[in-house]
């Protein structure tokens, strides 16, 4: 049984947009962030502990984004997280970017490598289990 899609929800702040008006791309990720920072409290694996903890490090590796419309200013925005891919020591993860009225805004990929307390490649049983609970997603 998978569990349902993930998702946080923002709303454009004037200190994230542009000279336009518009979302400022960067701020895409910082968003990305929140949102997977939220993710992975629910998932179990809040990162504030993890960091505390040491015994294990998520870098992100690869980051990329495709923008479709603008959002503006006071927009009320949606993001769902799901995994695209989940290997022996990293995962993928895809976002959705919705507007409040549905329209796809954008979409965004990170690559997470995992990293244990000695350095290796290697993503933990418990979260390969939470993250395999999702559906992936490719696209």
């Amino acid at each position: 049984m998978s569990a349902p899609t993930f998702e946080h929800h923002f709303r454009v702040a004037l200190h994230d947009t542009d000279a336009a008006g518009v979302l400022f791309f960067a701020h895409l990720f910082r968003h990305a962030h929140d949102a997977y920072e939220a993710w992975m409290t629910q998932l179990g694996f809040p990162l504030d502990a993890m960091l505390r903890a040491g015994d294990l490090r998520l870098p992100l590796v690869h980051a990329e984004a495709d923008y479709r419309r603008p959002l503006h200013h006071g927009a009320a925005v949606s993001v769902q997280i799901t995994p695209a891919a989940v290997g022996a020591g990293s995962f993928t993860l895809h976002y959705r970017f919705r507007t409040g009225d549905g329209n796809l805004a954008a979409t965004a990929r990170t690559v997470h490598a995992a990293i244990d307390a000695d350095g290796r490649r290697s993503l933990p049983a418990q979260l390969r289990q939470a993250l395999e609970n999702y559906p992936l997603n490719n696209g």
